[in-house]
């Protein structure tokens, strides 16, 4: 491999995110068809009882995504960019095969739902370490300049992932009955995702590694564990402001089909279609704001994008039930979906530069994985118990309040105490 050569560009981009566009369409998949799932594995005389399994297996898989942080991003730092995401895809690719093809809980009982859970497992152990290399591999080849705008892309690619899920159900939904799609259509999504894994690898296989990491000494796990233990407080704070872009994620992708339908009494078609707009909006927001963080520096967009939503998001969503429609969750969605493209633009590539650059991978997903596992993952499970215990249908907006608090203070903090070093100062990239 020509380590000389950077490997950035159009191209490049595209090899690396395709990685990342399977393991976001996986879990948008899930999130989407939750109560069919659990209507096939999680079995249950209670509707709410059935909902909520099925929503903690799809939480159950973030708990993964720490381990997965600490064993594959350590050996991203160790092997190098290029093979430690070829491991990750590969890993990810067996849990989405095992989800596509478990039979019902009728059919094989109690191992179904064994089986999804370990598909899950499998998932989330995966993607604790995807989403960090991908974004280290984008700040590395990134052009002077335009680090903010490169590493926008790891996200942005997880929008395509939502609308072409979101589009795919609104086909299925104009296709098939109701009736059918909860009966035996929701696993079409996950067949045609098995489909994409082959073309998949052999997109990333053709992946050069970065120049930054070929020049360098890679560290073994014994300095690589004294690192972490080094840098320990650095990486709890990122946890911190990772909460803020997780919660706010899944809960207007991920979720939003399961509040349209279950909570606001909105058709499915209505919920697919928003979520697929969220995506799309999200799709042009990231990178916008991205390279926006490139010229004004990350902070003053984490702290508007967190202060606008803690004053925003709970009459936002008042507003919403109180005459839910098609029309008001979208605009609501298309608000959220703008403060979460600002956040998230300087979010992602700041977490890049703060974290030690021998361990950056693992620390970047350690920090990524805490945040998705204590608070991001469980969104869709969090905010069906919450609305359950309040009687209150607008009770997800005190998740992403409490969300946006912890980032916003985390953000501050760590902003303070790297003062004006050269890693989060203007035009740092």
């Amino acid at each position: 491999m020509n380590a000389s050569r950077a490997p950035h560009g159009a191209t490049a981009i595209f090899r690396v995110v395709t990685g990342n566009f399977l393991e976001m369409y996986d879990f948008m998949v899930y999130g989407f068809y939750a109560t069919a799932i659990g209507h096939a594995f999680f079995p249950s005389g209670n509707a709410f009882a059935s909902l909520m399994m099925s929503l903690a297996t799809f939480g159950a898989g973030f708990l993964m995504r720490p381990v997965g942080a600490l064993v594959l991003g350590g050996y991203i730092d160790r092997h190098g960019r290029r093979k430690g995401l070829i491991v990750t895809l590969g890993l990810m690719s067996a849990g989405v095969l095992l989800i596509a093809f478990v039979p019902g809980y009728a059919t094989i009982g109690v191992l179904a739902p064994v089986l999804v859970l370990v598909g899950r497992l499998l998932q989330g152990f995966s993607a604790g370490a995807e989403l960090g290399g991908v974004s280290v591999y984008l700040a590395e080849i990134a052009k002077p300049g335009q680090r903010g705008f490169y590493v926008a892309w790891q996200s942005a690619s997880q929008q395509v992932a939502v609308v072409f899920a979101a589009a795919l159900g609104v086909v299925l939904h104009s296709l098939f009955a109701e009736e059918m799609m909860d009966r035996w259509g929701w696993r079409i999504p996950f067949f045609i995702g098995s489909l994409i894994v082959p073309l998949i690898f052999l997109i990333r296989r053709s992946l050069e590694e970065t120049p930054e990491f070929a020049a360098r000494h890679a560290p073994d796990t014994r300095q690589i564990l004294a690192s972490l233990r080094a840098n320990a407080r650095l990486i709890m704070a990122g946890v911190g402001m990772v909460m803020m872009t997780t919660v706010s994620f899944y809960l207007i992708t991920a979720y939003m089909p399961t509040y349209g339908r279950a909570e606001l009494k909105l058709g499915e078609l209505q919920s697919l279609l928003v979520t697929g707009c969220i995506g799309l909006s999200n799709f042009i927001w990231l990178p916008v704001m991205g390279a926006l963080s490139d010229r004004v520096g990350r902070k003053p967009l984490l702290v508007v994008a967190a202060i606008g939503t803690l004053l925003s998001v709970w009459p936002a969503l008042q507003w919403l039930v109180s005459a839910p429609s098609f029309t008001r969750l979208l605009l609501v969605g298309e608000w959220l979906s703008l403060l979460y493209g600002m956040y998230n633009g300087a979010m992602v590539v700041a977490l890049t530069e703060l974290m030690p650059v021998d361990v950056r991978t693992t620390s970047f997903s350690l920090a990524y994985s805490l945040a998705t596992a204590t608070m991001g993952g469980f969104t869709p499970v969090m905010c069906t118990w919450l609305i359950h215990v309040t009687g209150s249908r607008a009770a997800p907006a005190l998740w992403l309040s409490l969300a946006a608090l912890i980032g916003l203070g985390s953000s501050l903090s760590l902003f303070r105490r790297a003062g004006s070093t050269a890693t989060l100062s203007r035009r740092s990239g």
